[in-house]
């Protein structure tokens, strides 16, 4: 028969009275806490900040896509933003590939960053 060291046994949670179903679930709720606090609540509210960003684009704004093109907005449908990017020159991209505005620190950060 093995010998065990009391405190061992106890700090391993092998105690003769057998312990709360409810204290060994404590630890998991913990870490799913901390999980979302740290990672999934902040990545929501950029999230949501970007979103509000792209809903908010008019017409003659001027801003850099993420691929690090100027442009003005010349035309809003839909998931679509026509840039006149110079005199006579315009292009479609997608809504989501808009950045922000030019001037100003980026909304939408991109992958080398």
């Amino acid at each position: 028969m093995m010998m065990f060291d009391r405190g061992l046994v106890v700090a391993l949670g092998m105690t003769g009275e057998g312990a709360s179903p409810l204290l060994q679930v404590v630890p998991f709720i913990l870490i799913l806490g901390i999980f979302y606090f740290i990672i999934l609540l902040p990545s929501k509210r950029k999230q949501q900040k970007v979103q509000e960003f792209l809903d908010n684009l008019k017409e003659n704004d001027r801003v850099i896509t993420t691929s690090g093109i100027y442009g003005q907005i010349t035309r809003l449908n839909g998931d679509k933003v026509q840039l006149q990017i110079a005199d006579k020159v315009r292009i479609e991209v997608s809504r989501a590939a808009i950045g922000g505005i030019q001037g100003q620190p980026p909304v939408v950060e991109t992958a080398n960053t």
